[in-house]
C-alpha cells in the first residue's frame, strides 16, 4: 500500500487531505509540526516532529496548507528534518484532462476540474470544486480557492492567491503574490503583489507582499 505523511496537521485542511487519502486507498502517517490542535481525524496517530522513526522520513510529503508562505515553511522544516520525497495528490473525484501536468507536491482537491494542457507547478494548492480551464499555467504555490473559475489561457503566478469564487477570464494574467478577493472577477491581467477586489475587479492594495502580507 502506498503510505504517505501529512506534514502539518494544525491547518484545518489537513482533514480535507486526510479525505482525499483515504478515497485514494493511502496509508497515512499525521505530523504535527507547530505547537496548537490537530486537524486530522482521531483515525490517526499524530506524530510531532522529535525523534521521527526512520522509515517515516522515507516517505512522501503532502503539504495541506492554503497560505502559499506557509506551505513553502512547511517544505523547508520538512526538508530539514530529512524527508526528501514530495507527493502529488489528485482527489479521485475530480475531473482531470489526460493532457494536464502536474509538479511535485501538488494538491487537487475534492470535485474540481482541470483542463487540457494545463500545467500546474510544484505545491500548487486546488480547493474544492474549483474549475481551471485549457492550457491555463500556475506556477509554484499558487493557491486557488473553492469554487473559483480560471477560463482558458489564464496564467497565475508564484505564490499568488485567487480566492474563493473568483472568476478570471480568458488569457488573464495574475502576477506573483497578488490575491485575488473571494468573489472578484477579473478582466484585466494583475501586477505582482497586489490586491484585487470586486466586480469588475479593482486593485485596491499595491506592495502587499503576497497572502496574508508573505510572500514567497
Amino acid at each position: 500500500m502506498r503510505h504517505v505523511v501529512i506534514f502539518g496537521v494544525g491547518s484545518p485542511i489537513a482533514i480535507d487531505v486526510e479525505e482525499t487519502c483515504r478515497r485514494l486507498g493511502l496509508a497515512v502517517t499525521a505530523i504535527k509540526n507547530v505547537d496548537g490542535p490537530s486537524h486530522v481525524s482521531s483515525h490517526l496517530k499524530v506524530l510531532d516532529t522529535a525523534n521521527l522513526p526512520q522509515h517515516v522520513l522515507g516517505l512522501g510529503v503532502v503539504l495541506p496548507m492554503f497560505t502559499p508562505a506557509h506551505r513553502k515553511k512547511a517544505l523547508e522544516d520538512a526538508s530539514r528534518l530529512g524527508f526528501a520525497q514530495r507527493e502529488t495528490l489528485i482527489d479521485p473525484t475530480s475531473a482531470i484532462a489526460s493532457t494536464a501536468t502536474f509538479g511535485l507536491g501538488t494538491f487537487v482537491n475534492a470535485g474540481c476540474t482541470i483542463g487540457g494542457a494545463t500545467t500546474l507547478g510544484d505545491f500548487v494548492f486546488v480547493n474544492r470544486s474549483a474549475s481551471i480551464g485549457h492550457h491555463c499555467i500556475l506556477a509554484e504555490f499558487a493557491s486557488i480557492g473553492p469554487a473559483s473559475v480560471l477560463a482558458g489561457s489564464v496564467r497565475v503566478g508564484r505564490g499568488a492567491v485567487v480566492g474563493a469564487g473568483a472568476v478570471i477570464l480568458p488569457g488573464i494574467e495574475i502576477g506573483a503574490n497578488a490575491v485575488v478577493g473571494a468573489g472578484a472577477v477579473v478582466t484585466r491581467s494583475l501586477p505582482s503583489a497586489c490586491m484585487a477586489l470586486g466586480n469588475p475587479a479593482r486593485v485596491v492594495k499595491t506592495a502587499i507582499g503576497g497572502y496574508n502580507g508573505l510572500s514567497v
